[in-house]
């Protein structure tokens, strides 16, 4: 009996997080489309930057004034050493989300989005010589596949959206090779990943943003019938943003690896979706049907590592003895994180 509740109890609190995880994410996501195309702020950097102020803020108060999570300490020597070149990408990650948000549908950006994997996979055979078993590459095919077929067939197809979306695939799979070697040591969960990476990213970000947007916005704010409402939307969405990055650590630890990235593209989907019934952008029938090949495609790269993951070795068609050293190094597991800020 109290087996069985604590079952239902597990099943429910699962349950609960990836819902909560699915609202904040999605909403994030339109409230930046909105804030681009309905509220005429065409200003991606800008969006970027108050996003990690109210994140460097949120994650001070989380873990420094309400001590909700503890402090992981990081040596000073190894936030400028380590800290800081994964902020940087960490911040041309974002800025090219947000830039090809401003340029692209929700639908094509998200389609995109699911890129990653395959980028991933990629640079690590190229540039890190990192050998990857044959159903690791078979189980990228349906994704490239799907990419291409989305690509060809948006009707609202743009392509310094369509490069920004791409580039920032390649940064997202970046920062999870990065993280191997310059995080090596320190276990990070999203909180503290943010607390740390915000404040370099605002640091890095602010005069770029000052100089290349400040007098867009100035403009912006003097023509906007309604500059004060609009302002506190898309700071909301700045708020909105860090608490999705505090629902991806409930997330994480209430869920298994496989229903995470099951729930991840099923995200995707319903982001998809609600976009779609919000802004009307025109989706033919084979763009959706590439959206459901890429998602499929997902899903399934997250079955295949999952279940070479879990093979010991001695068991039939395990992979080959490395035969470099650069080969035994384990592949870190931080796509869970990859739908920060």
């Amino acid at each position: 009996m109290e087996e069985g509740r604590f079952l239902q109890w597990g099943v429910f609190r699962s349950l609960l997080a990836i819902l909560q995880w699915w609202g904040f994410n999605v909403t994030v996501i339109i409230m930046n489309k909105w804030i681009f195309q309905k509220l005429d702020f065409k200003f991606p950097l800008s969006v970027s930057c108050v996003h990690f102020i109210c994140s460097s803020i949120g994650a001070y108060l989380v873990i420094k004034v309400l001590k909700l999570k503890p402090l992981i300490a990081v040596d000073p020597e190894d936030r400028w050493k380590r800290i800081f070149p994964m902020s940087f990408v960490f911040c041309i990650n974002i800025v090219l989300g947000n830039v090809s948000l401003r340029y692209i549908p929700v639908s094509f950006m998200q389609t995109i989005k699911s890129f990653t994997p395959a980028t991933t996979v990629f640079l690590q055979w190229l540039v890190w010589r990192k050998y990857f078993d044959r159903r690791i590459w078979a189980s990228l095919v349906p994704i490239v596949g799907g990419i291409l077929l989305t690509s060809v067939t948006e009707l609202s197809f743009n392509m310094f959206g369509f490069c920004a979306a791409l580039f920032g695939c390649l940064a997202t799979s970046t920062k999870t090779i990065l993280a191997e070697s310059l995080l090596h040591g320190y276990k990070f969960d999203s909180i503290n990943t943010v607390y740390y990476m915000a404040p370099f990213a605002t640091m890095i970000l602010a005069v770029p943003a000052l100089l290349l947007e400040g007098n867009g916005v100035m403009d912006w704010f003097h023509a906007h019938p309604a500059p004060w409402a609009a302002l506190i939307i898309i700071f909301s969405s700045g708020v909105l943003a860090f608490c999705l990055n505090f629902s991806i650590f409930y997330v994480i630890h209430s869920t298994t690896a496989v229903t995470f990235n099951v729930a991840g593209n099923l995200k995707v989907a319903v982001a998809v979706l609600i976009s779609w019934l919000i802004f009307r952008n025109p989706i033919s029938g084979l763009n959706a049907v590439g959206c459901g090949i890429t998602l499929l495609g997902c899903t399934f790269y997250g079955y295949v590592r999952h279940m070479l993951s879990q093979q010991t070795p001695g068991t039939p068609r395990t992979p080959r003895t490395p035969r470099k050293k650069m080969e035994l190094l384990p592949l870190v597991n931080n796509e869970k994180l990859d739908d920060k800020v």
